[in-house]
């Protein structure tokens, strides 16, 4: 068989079956497992999929510049921010970083609600200006123009001081058995120290992140206590990560 063949094969098996693994590879397309991680290998440097231990799974397709971001589906985004609202509690500390679902959440915020908002955002500061019953906690460091939020050790070190009840996760890539990840090395070490320094821990994350992964994987998916995502998502997909233990609520 060709490579360009043997290529063709594999992105339409990823694309139907989620992940491959390579083992299963080899036996599938009849050669052997060298020949497979060296296919691997190379469609990951092209950007075809995303090389993981054992196999390989969708890169995830999402942009990474906050500009792009931020045209990306945004009535999908609202109406998964709508969805999460009835996690927040009067009186709460939330930490929230610079995702553009969690901005449509802090505008969707009823004017009347008392919180506590610790974020890395400046966004997110701005967009809550007009929220007279609502404190916000802005954490300084590196600003990143890419994605509008800020970076660095001092922001690590601040994290670390801080016990919030619940955290809202910006999730560039999830996959239930992979875990979260991001193509940022700046930004995995604040997502990390979030999921540290809450109690309980959120995640907006639109159908097209879901079973994809990137280069930077900061936490098992198991660290969410909840998953807010589209309803139209099959259940199959769904089920893999409510039998980690999140809880899965959708945009009905």
């Amino acid at each position: 068989m060709l490579k360009q063949e043997r290529r063709k094969q594999i992105m339409n098996l990823l694309e139907k079956e989620g992940r491959i693994v390579a083992t299963t590879l080899s036996q599938t397309l009849n050669v052997s497992e060298d020949t497979i991680r060296r296919d691997l290998r190379e469609m990951d440097a092209l950007g075809l999929l995303q090389r993981v231990h054992g196999g390989a799974l969708p890169r995830s397709t999402s942009a990474v510049d906050y500009k792009e971001r931020k045209r990306e589906l945004m009535d999908v985004k609202h109406s998964l921010a709508v969805a999460a609202l009835p996690l927040i509690k009067d009186g709460q500390v939330l930490l929230m970083d610079g995702s553009t679902t969690n901005i449509q959440l802090v505008k969707a915020f009823p004017k009347n609600l008392k919180v506590t908002v610790i974020t890395n955002s400046p966004l997110i500061t701005v967009a809550l200006a007009e929220h007279d019953f609502v404190e916000v906690v802005s954490l300084g460091g590196t600003f990143r123009k890419e994605s509008m939020v800020t970076v660095g050790q001092s922001v690590v070190d601040t994290l670390k001081q801080i016990r919030a009840d619940l955290c809202f996760l910006g999730v560039y890539a999830i996959d239930s058995k992979i875990g979260m990840s991001i193509p940022l090395l700046e930004e995995m070490h604040i997502k990390s120290q979030m999921i540290k320094s809450a109690s309980e821990v959120a995640a907006i994350v639109t159908a097209k992140k879901l079973n994809t992964s990137s280069t930077y994987t900061f936490s098992s998916a198991n660290s969410l206590d909840w998953l807010i995502t589209e309803e139209h998502v099959n259940e199959t997909v769904l089920n893999a990560y409510r039998e980690i233990g999140i809880e899965v609520i959708t945009n009905k």
